[in-house]
């Protein structure tokens, strides 16, 4: 596996590094474990203070953090800045929460004599995070903020093609005053990651990535008998109902599924749209992409960021060329892109009935399936028609009516009006092949931990 750091705008390639050797990487699980070891009896107050400090300074260094992002993945500047402010919220959420997120709770017993119970939550060891290259900074605080919160350690596994940010995010974390070993960023090869679940010290691995690298790494996790949370794709549903606000709808669909440049997991990559209003929603939504400008990135007139590489635009042709085959009628929508960088058209998919198999792809890019819906009931069955089950939104100007859509459908996360972006203090996860397990809020602290019981009981108390 090559890490190679390469401007998708520019195709230069940047920056590139070597594996990690074998004995880096025991040396590292080595200084990891002795770290965690102390790092588990250290208070509180006192990792927080360091979550805290990690916030700072990217509040402080949020140009420097966003621009590395910008170069290596090729995400709008604005958008990169925006990521970086978004992880500082994480850390200080965890530096204010995690103590009473972690404290011990009573249990209450049926008959006194039985016991005092009480519920304690303890870290575990050594975490193997396995992250994407779309948010380079996002995905590893997610992980890192909660768990070093706990008192467990991380290893980190970043992208191929993010190497130097997954560098800085060890920098961060060093400058912040983390002890040494704690959180470690290692250019493994493929066999090291069967070598990191395997050591007795690792207890999990978190990771965010696709449908095919899920299967791998929860196989590996389970051989070893270690725990894994499982982050996958999405072919979110964004829902148009008959009484919607047509004109914001359309606005928000046209973010939703192209910001950083339609290579989100939550993107709005299905729309489905009432009969009754499906034709003024369309011609709003062509106009809207059409108005998207691409360029530089780091322009601040630009509205359309290139995909990571040119093997992602690549991938993508491939697969719109077999949704094509398969029946799906596809349209070019939007100005002209430039030839220059890993630009993709954006295009609009139509045509995906029951007989096309592409209904139940995610096109990681902007590519934009389109359904027309009778009624709000075969707008909850075309949603549910995914193999995925990560996001999705409602928009209608019902909010009872938005709650009780938003129920039907078989997803980790719904929004109301909005399209679905993540924030600091809600959770994140999904069902189906989009995974398991939930990050951040208190569910993401209590992913990698011990819920022990301690039960202190009368030595007189009967069997």
């Amino acid at each position: 596996m090559a890490y190679a750091s390469t401007n998708p705008f520019t195709g230069e390639v940047l920056a590139t590094f070597p594996n990690a050797t074998d004995a880096e990487v025991q040396a590292a699980l080595t200084q990891a474990n002795v770290a965690y070891e102390k790092w588990r009896e250290t208070s509180f107050a006192e990792r927080a203070r360091i979550m805290k400090a990690a916030a700072d300074i990217l509040r402080r260094d949020v140009d420097k953090y966003a621009r590395l992002g910008t170069l290596e993945m090729g995400k709008l500047f604005s958008e990169s800045k925006k990521e970086v402010i978004l992880s500082a919220e994480i850390f200080e959420y965890y530096a204010k929460y995690a103590e009473e997120l972690l404290k011990p709770e009573s249990l209450p017993v049926a008959d006194s004599a039985e016991g005092k119970a009480v519920l304690v939550h303890e870290p575990l060891g050594i975490v193997l995070a396995i992250e994407p290259w779309n948010f380079p900074f996002y995905q590893v605080v997610r992980i890192i903020a909660p768990q070093l919160s706990a008192g467990n350690a991380v290893i980190l596994k970043h992208a191929s093609n993010l190497p130097q940010c997954a560098a800085i995010c060890e920098e961060l974390m060093k400058e912040a005053g983390l002890p040494a070993g704690l959180f470690r960023n290692l250019y493994t090869a493929r066999h090291h990651t069967e070598m990191i679940l395997s050591d007795p010290r690792v207890v999990g691995v978190a990771l965010t990535g696709s449908e095919g690298a899920g299967t791998i790494i929860a196989a590996t996790a389970g051989k070893a008998l270690k725990k894994s949370m499982m982050e996958l794709g999405g072919a979110d549903a964004f829902i148009v109902l008959e009484d919607a606000d047509v004109e914001k709808a359309a606005k928000f669909a046209v973010i939703g599924r192209h910001w950083n440049a339609g290579q989100v997991c939550v993107s709005a990559k299905r729309l489905i749209v009432a009969d009754a209003i499906y034709d003024r929603f369309l011609e709003l939504y062509k106009k809207g992409v059409a108005e998207l400008k691409a360029g530089d990135p780091m322009d601040p007139a630009t509205t359309l960021a290139p995909v990571c590489s040119q093997g992602a635009k690549e991938d993508l042709e491939r697969q719109v060329k077999e949704a094509k085959e398969h029946g799906a009628k596809i349209e070019v929508i939007g100005a002209p892109v430039p030839e220059k960088g890993s630009f993709f058209q954006p295009l609009l998919m139509t045509g995906l009935d029951s007989n096309n198999a592409a209904r139940h792809w995610e096109f990681f890019g902007p590519v934009t399936q389109l359904y027309r819906a009778k009624d709000e009931d075969d707008a909850v069955r075309i949603a549910n028609d995914s193999p995925y089950g990560l996001g999705g939104a409602v928009f209608t100007k019902d909010e009872t009516r938005g709650a009780r859509v938003a129920s039907r459908i078989r997803t980790g996360m719904v929004f109301v009006n909005h399209p679905l972006i993540p924030k600091a203090d809600l959770p994140f996860g999904g069902i189906k092949n989009s995974g398991f397990g939930r990050e951040l809020i208190g569910l993401g602290i209590k992913e990698f931990v011990n819920h022990k019981l301690i039960n202190i009981v009368d030595i007189d108390a009967p069997l």
